[in-house]
């Protein structure tokens, strides 16, 4: 819970992370309420099922390392709802999240609607934004694409980043299905830029407007190893091939600003990507022996982390945990692949966590199924090997908050 004296940002946990709700008409009164900040700086808006966050963090840091004053909003956070906007270089501090979201929740009553989490985190990013004068703001989408609050914007340039399976309940049941939401982000006229698994013959077909398509280059390593990335003579804290194309993303993001007007200087641009940390992507924790966390929260996020060790020989122990609404078998059948040293199971407090009997029922009957408290501890201890937590963020948020870290970006 947030420290006393932020009521406002104990109303918006109250209202639960995880309302959905199809339509643009609240976030759109919300924000015009509010003298339509979203208007106050360029957008680049950044929609995708995996690599968001990633491609958002490089792409945050890049521009601001150009002298370029640069807000990035991202979800979820995994300790504090203030994580989720940065401004130049740095987090939003709590007291300045409970400012805006005071004027969100005044507009709101205002005008008799009832906004969700997300829409009223979204209008506090861009008062945030435009209180600091943010030129450019790079904007995460939450979900989809067409009805997200994100969307209410007029971005000057949309980024997608790729499209796999994924809240299928809210998006549709194929890839294309889902790609239809989420291209919705893009304009006529205005940059696209597409991820390099996405084929751009592929998603013509499913626009419903007429952008200018980007399709990004894959980038290649010079070398791969766990905990780090060699590209082009520069050495990048964010690890993985699937950080590549994330990477690749970013820089064709670059390229099209640059094409816009922004100043962008490859030495710059490159001194921000090698200082890019993202907490929970495969990120040592600091404090704690051979501790590393990964998201990893659906199909395709646990095949790219399961090929990343497979790839560098690296056996690591496991803890797991995830959502009950996840594909469960698909993820535990790609972590397996990395032949794991141990498998420990967890399982946290919030309903919409796998129960235990699930978690046993695909790992094995005889597995204790620890809580969010006693993994903790034993995350403390050192140990021999390399320990891997993986299968959700909001997991790694749990154990985060239990352990007393708050993750640095």
């Amino acid at each position: 819970m947030p420290e006393p004296g932020l009521p406002h940002l104990a109303a918006l946990e109250s209202r639960g992370h995880w309302g959905i709700k199809c339509g643009l008409d609240n976030p759109r009164r919300l924000l015009e309420a509010l003298g339509r900040p979203q208007a106050a700086c360029a957008v680049v808006l950044l929609a995708g099922t995996n690599g968001k966050g990633s491609t958002g963090a490089f792409l945050a840091h890049a521009l601001q390392a150009c002298g370029i004053r640069t807000g990035w909003t991202t979800s979820p956070h995994l300790v504090s709802p203030a994580e989720r906007i940065w401004v130049a270089g740095a987090p939003l501090e709590e007291a300045s999240l409970d400012r805006w979201l005071g004027e969100a929740f005044a507009a709101e009553a205002a005008l008799g609607i009832q906004a969700t989490y997300f829409e009223l985190m979204i209008a506090a990013a861009f008062l945030a934004f435009r209180a600091a004068g943010v030129d450019l703001a790079v904007v995460e989408v939450g979900m989809g694409g067409r009805w997200d609050a994100t969307n209410a914007s007029d971005p000057l340039l949309s980024i997608l980043t790729n499209v796999e399976l994924d809240h299928m309940r809210y998006l549709g049941d194929t890839r294309e299905l889902i790609a239809r939401e989420k291209l919705c982000t893009a304009r006529t006229g205005r940059p696209l830029v597409l991820g390099p698994g996405l084929d751009p013959g592929w998603v013509w077909p499913l626009l419903e407007c007429r952008p200018v398509l980007f399709p990004a280059p894959r980038i290649q390593a010079e070398h791969l190893a766990w905990d780090h990335s060699r590209v082009a003579g520069h050495r990048l804290q964010l690890s993985g091939r699937h950080q590549l194309d994330n990477l690749a993303t970013a820089w064709e993001a670059l390229r099209a600003l640059e094409r816009l007007g922004f100043p962008i200087a490859a030495e710059a641009a490159w001194s921000g990507i090698e200082a890019t940390v993202w907490p929970g992507r495969l990120w040592a924790v600091p404090g704690l022996d051979q501790v590393y966390m990964d998201g990893a929260h659906n199909l395709d996020g646990a095949r790219s982390l399961a090929a990343h060790a497979r790839g560098t020989g690296v056996k690591p122990h496991l803890l797991f945990s995830a959502m009950g609404d996840k594909d469960l078998t698909g993820m535990k059948a790609q972590l397996e692949t990395m032949a794991p040293a141990s498998v420990t199971l967890v399982r946290g407090d919030n309903p919409r966590y796998a129960t235990a009997e699930a978690l046993r029922a695909l790992w094995g009957a005889q597995l204790d199924v620890l809580d969010i408290d006693t993994a903790a501890q034993r995350l403390r201890q050192r140990h021999p090997g390399v320990r891997l937590v993986c299968g959700s963020l909001y997991f790694i948020g749990d154990l985060l908050k239990a352990l007393g870290i708050q993750p640095t970006f």
